[in-house]
């Protein structure tokens, strides 16, 4: 822990990344979609799009200041807000000013350009609020303490959705409220810690389609049941992080601190797009409490599911499978 002779903020900045696209050598720039960042395991994989030659990205960033920054009585002045891009293995620093997105609000915003000659792997992301403090400029206010990654060659941010996957016998098992899914080949519980899956094993092969890890058709169809998997549990925490959320005073709702904000942080730029979180997060809130909206709003929470879920690609995979299958037997 690191002592300061003078007053700070004593919460973390919150960063989060709101957008990431490619320039490309003729000078165009292919805009990423969601699936190209994840909130949960806080990385941007920029070898998404498949484009090698790339050469540099642009990621949008949102950092939420603590609470007290703006405090008229506070003891510092000449904010600033600082985006810091560090790579260990190349030895690049670059800093990138964020800007206030409203007069006297806590929400800063900006982008970070990434040169793909400087980087051989992967980045680390930060923000830092530095001010002017007992006459001192340039003194550190407040940072993040979860870091981001930025990784200039995956095609997908590591981990996914973190999930408890357990397998039980839906009609035997000792957790009798199981017993009225005996029929089902999974289930998803959100109600825990984490949300788990729980898989029917009472379901003959299902077990082991589950775990093939063969290259053959099998690993095809058991990468499209685990998408279909994810897309069921995407949807399930969705509805569970909505279902019970904080309202300050004043009606507007408050992000979950656990993996319940981290999943509507990720699924919110889908459902409703093209504004901050914080608005859209209010906006799905009018609609689940109000009279009207919330049944409209079913299909897009759904569409975010199934990209978060990368359904698309395991569907294409299993159908380039099934091709090669049937080419082979008529061979």
């Amino acid at each position: 822990m690191k002592f300061y002779p003078y007053k700070r903020l004593n919460r973390p900045i919150t960063l989060r990344v709101t957008s990431a696209s490619l320039r490309l050598p003729d000078g165009t720039r292919d805009h990423l979609d969601t699936s190209a960042y994840s909130t949960q395991q806080r990385t941007v994989a920029l070898g998404v799009a498949q484009h090698e030659d790339w050469v540099s990205a642009r990621i949008g960033l949102s950092a939420t200041l603590p609470p007290g920054v703006n405090d008229p009585d506070a003891p510092w002045s000449e904010l600033r807000v600082l985006a810091v891009l560090t790579d260990g293995e190349t030895n690049v620093h670059t800093a990138f000013d964020l800007k206030q997105d409203t007069p006297e609000g806590k929400e800063w915003s900006g982008v970070v350009e990434v040169f793909r000659d400087d980087h051989v792997g992967r980045a680390r992301l930060a923000v830092q609020a530095v001010a002017t403090i007992d006459g001192v400029p340039g003194r550190s206010l407040a940072e993040t303490d979860d870091d981001w990654t930025v990784d200039v060659a995956a095609e997908e941010p590591l981990g996914g959705l973190a999930l408890d996957v357990k397998q039980a016998s839906f009609s035997k098992s000792s957790r009798e409220w199981l017993h009225a899914y005996s029929d089902a080949p999974w289930i998803v519980d959100a109600s825990g810690r984490l949300p788990a899956v729980l898989v029917n094993s009472d379901i003959e092969g299902f077990s082991d389609l589950l775990g093939a890890e063969s290259g053959g058709i099998e690993s095809k169809v058991h990468e499209m049941l685990v998408s279909q998997m994810a897309t069921d549990v995407w949807t399930a925490v969705f509805h569970s992080s909505v279902g019970d959320l904080e309202v300050e005073p004043d009606g507007t709702p408050v992000f979950p601190t656990d993996w319940q904000g981290e999943v509507l942080r990720e699924m919110l730029p889908d459902v409703v797009p093209d504004v901050l979180p914080e608005e859209a997060l209010r906006r799905v809130h009018r609609r689940r409490t109000g009279d009207a909206g919330w049944v409209e709003l079913q299909t897009r929470i759904h569409y975010a599911a199934v990209r978060r879920a990368g359904a698309s690609k395991a569907l294409t995979n299993a159908l380039r499978g099934l091709q090669q299958l049937n080419k082979g037997e008529k061979a």
